[in-house]
């Protein structure tokens, strides 16, 4: 076996995502200039230097730690991000936006525990397969533990009034990668499908949710008005788009522009060949980093790899999905462009751990 330096096609797709997320991000940000009360060079200097800093230099810190060292210390991460994310219900600590409670008031700067909850989450069940290896066919040792952390990781979110698929389907990819039962999984499915459908019908920002995805015009102008003005901006775009900074549904039409909406800002201003040169830029992102994650020297970065990746690119188009209308929505943002600098500097985190694992990947 030898070592192997730092994919850099990897690197590459890294680098052009968080120069492109960069730019549609000032681009989306102009839209404040029009509306009062809010601060553009606050806004712009906290993503940029926060989130894009702090990012980052997360990133090559992690990018030089063996990513072996993750093991020893996942249960304890992951007890630990639990812990945090409850923090969220304390008085003067937690505040609640879009319906949501899911976000720390640290003072100055805010803080989205949930990011840290769906790594660490990945981190210790990363953990759990690599140690029950050919066990994982079992339901003692492979369904049920799956079933076990995501009620727990989706515990998490429901007490915060929200819902997360992303960290589903990422442990779904985990369970898969490592020799999980089919049959195992179309019990799971039973059981979400089952548990959705009891969610719908007691929380009613489920069901509006799941009215707004099949019926959008049916109230345009309210659950439905996001999802029509961002059609509405995708659309207008084009082949070519209207040009950088010239999005017309950004001034007060589209709700969130710098947040959930940002690929509709982005694609009515770099129209089609925009959007699709993002989608393919995250497409190379996935690919290479699961190519990365499969050439692991051992089990453990195989699967902590394949999670990190499923939880980017799951987000990437769930949020993608959500603007086009083929998904609900969700309020899942968009990594490496939407606003949110603890977003960013989890993602980038996360990437330096890709890129670690690529350091010692064998050569096949």
């Amino acid at each position: 076996m030898k070592a192997l330096k730092i994919d850099i096609v990897f690197l590459i797709s890294l680098v052009l995502l968080f120069l492109a997320g960069l730019l549609i991000f000032f681009s989306a940000s102009l839209g404040l200039l029009s509306k009062q009360n809010f601060n553009y060079g606050d806004i712009v200097s906290k993503q940029l230097f926060l989130g894009g800093g702090l990012g980052l230099l997360a990133l090559i810190i992690t990018s030089k730690i063996d990513y072996r060292i993750w093991r020893k210390y996942a249960f304890y991460l992951f007890v630990g991000s639990i812990l945090v994310n409850l923090l969220v219900f304390v008085p003067q600590l937690g505040f609640t936006h879009g319906g949501a409670t899911r976000w720390l008031d640290l003072g100055p700067i805010t803080f989205q525990p949930s990011e840290f909850l769906r790594l660490a989450t990945v981190m210790y069940f990363a953990t759990w397969l690599s140690s029950v290896k050919n066990k994982v066919n079992t339901i003692k040792y492979g369904f049920l533990p799956l079933c076990a952390v995501l009620a727990i990781s989706e515990g998490i979110f429901l007490l915060q009034h929200d819902t997360d698929l992303v960290i589903v389907a990422a442990l779904i990819g985990m369970f898969i990668a490592a020799g999980g039962k089919i049959k195992h999984l179309l019990i799971l499915g039973l059981i979400c499908g089952i548990g959705l459908a009891g969610l719908a019908f007691t929380r009613p920002y489920v069901m509006e949710r799941v009215n707004t995805f099949l019926y959008p015009q049916k109230n345009a102008l309210g659950s439905g008005y996001q999802i029509q003005q961002s059609l509405i901006a995708i659309g207008s775009g084009g082949f070519f788009g209207r040009g950088f900074g010239q999005s017309v549904q950004k001034f007060n039409y589209l709700p969130e522009p710098m947040g959930d909406s940002i690929f509709s800002v982005a694609s009515e201003e770099f129209g089609f060949i925009g959007a699709v040169a993002l989608l393919l830029l995250f497409l190379l992102f996935g690919m290479r980093g699961l190519k990365i994650s499969s050439n692991s020297k051992d089990s453990f970065g195989t699967f902590l790899g394949v999670g990190i990746i499923l939880i980017i690119i799951g987000q990437a188009f769930t949020n993608i999905g959500a603007m086009v209308g083929v998904l609900p929505l969700t309020g899942v943002p968009l990594p490496f462009v939407s606003q949110g600098g603890t977003s960013l500097i989890f993602v980038l985190a996360s990437c330096g751990i890709v890129l670690n694992i690529s350091k010692q990947q064998k050569l096949k």
